[in-house]
């Protein structure tokens, strides 16, 4: 065996990872040691990076990422979660906020400064370097996030109608880079005004005689969406057709950006996160625990507040029955059952109302298609499920009339709990209401006062068949 030498002065290659790399982060910082703060930050990985900066106060996020090069400061905060990345902004200086912004996608940066306060936002776009690019910026961030405007991507290719072919391909090869950049999959031609007039297949391009004008190659009139379209349209129009990319106009036909389908996949993905945060009680937008607390308690008790009041109206059903409750204690244990299983069965409707609005399945005003499709399935598992509980009900007291009084209830109740969780998300929607806020307190208020009232209405019915 030959023993080979050992240098002690070579580390080994296998490091111990730091498992809370937030602590040494934190610790650089009140040190003030910012640069070492920021080199230890970015040898993190994407994983990393995200966790140590939840774990670090706000205000040694903003120092942090201010010790940052403008570019790594971008590249960070593309990682981190919208809500966060705006608060480190609105704190940050305009001119070091403006400096990250540049460096940022632009439809990225356009988020985060339609996020951030009219001041702040303001102040950063004026001091922008390239007056251009902030007039792009102004101009995405005066629409809604979720519109056409508010998704599309500003860069692209598009040359004048007078262009030739050769042209367009001498731009192409010069700026391939640039291009490269943008992802081309499309040439747009453009008229007077920057009216959009046609767009290019690049294949076209490749197998036509350089001297041909592209207004002879082009397709003309192509199908293009306006910025202020909204994101069902917007869905709706990728989901039946299979475009890769539309072009962006304003209302009078210029041309203003590009519309991908990756964007509106996101953007449908954002909708359904915010849909649930909703549905559980989170408002004003994504929650994280890296924000002050007293942002998170008023978030939280906007809405948990009124729910104290809808649930002391189910209650004071109870109070109206408390003779029949004391008379029969085995109803207690079966009212949250009842309630509970027939709130389950409410949320299930209330989910699937919700999905269909969502994809535009149905309209808000077609009541009776749920009265019907809800009210069969409701009469059939409120059969099963009523029967189920009433026959464990019978048995376990060896009282047949309790296991009627437990099973009719939950049995009509679920019946009640799908008709009004179908119906309720398109009757919030004829208001304008958010369904996916509010549905779910109406549909528990309704579902467990009715479940009381109808356990123990029906227990006073029978009450001395109970005993």
């Amino acid at each position: 065996m030959v023993n080979i030498p050992v240098d002690d002065s070579v580390e080994s290659i296998e490091q111990p990872v730091d498992e809370r790399p937030w602590e040494i982060l934190a610790e650089k910082l009140e040190a003030e040691d910012h640069a070492g703060a920021a080199a230890l930050l970015s040898d993190l990985s994407v994983e990393d990076q995200r966790l140590a900066m939840a774990h670090l106060a706000e205000g040694s996020q903003v120092i942090l990422t201010s010790s940052l090069p403008p570019q790594e400061a971008a590249e960070m905060l593309e990682i981190l979660p919208e809500a966060q990345a705006v608060s480190i902004l609105n704190q940050l200086p305009s001119e070091a906020a403006a400096d990250i912004v540049e460096m940022l996608p632009g439809s990225i940066g356009s988020d985060l400064l339609r996020e951030m306060d009219e001041e702040d936002s303001d102040a950063v776009l004026a001091e922008l370097d390239d007056p251009d690019e902030a007039e792009k910026l102004r101009t995405r961030v005066e629409y809604e996030w979720d519109t056409a405007g508010g998704l599309m991507r500003t860069r692209l290719a598009s040359f004048s109608e007078t262009a030739t072919v050769g042209d367009v391909l001498a731009d192409l090869g010069e700026n391939a880079e640039s291009y490269a950049d943008m992802d081309v999959q499309y040439v747009y031609v453009t008229g007077e005004g920057e009216k959009l007039r046609g767009v290019l297949r690049l294949r076209d391009l490749v197998l036509t005689p350089r001297k041909t004008p592209v207004s002879k190659v082009m397709i003309s009139d192509p199908v293009c969406v306006k910025a202020s379209d909204n994101f069902s349209s917007l869905r709706t129009l990728f989901d039946e057709k299979n475009y890769i990319g539309l072009p962006v106009v304003e209302e009078d036909g210029s041309l203003i950006g590009v519309i991908t389908r990756q964007a509106v996949r996101e953007a449908t993905s954002e909708h359904q996160t915010e849909d649930f945060l909703h549905t559980q009680g989170i408002l004003g937008g994504e929650e994280l625990r890296s924000m002050p607390m007293v942002a998170r308690c008023g978030r939280r008790l906007a809405w948990l507040g009124p729910n104290i009041i809808l649930n002391l109206v189910a209650a004071s059903v109870i109070a109206m029955y408390e003779d029949t409750l004391q008379a029969v204690i085995a109803l207690a244990v079966f009212l949250p059952i009842v309630s509970d299983m027939s709130g389950c069965s409410g949320n299930q409707a209330v989910a699937v109302s919700i999905r269909e609005l969502t994809l535009g399945l149905i309209r808000p005003t077609e009541f009776l298609r749920i009265v019907w499709k809800e009210g069969i399935l409701g009469i059939v598992n409120g059969f099963v499920l009523g029967l189920l509980l009433g026959t464990i009900a019978a048995v376990w007291k060896g009282n047949i009339y309790l296991g009627l009084v437990v099973g009719g209830a939950l049995f009509l109740n679920t019946i009640l709990s799908v008709l009004l969780g179908g119906m309720v998300p398109l009757f919030l929607k004829r208001l304008k209401v958010d369904p996916a806020l509010a549905s779910g307190p109406i549909l528990t208020t309704c579902t467990d006062m009715c479940g009381f009232f109808l356990v123990l209405n029906l227990a006073s019915a029978v009450l001395s068949k109970l005993g």
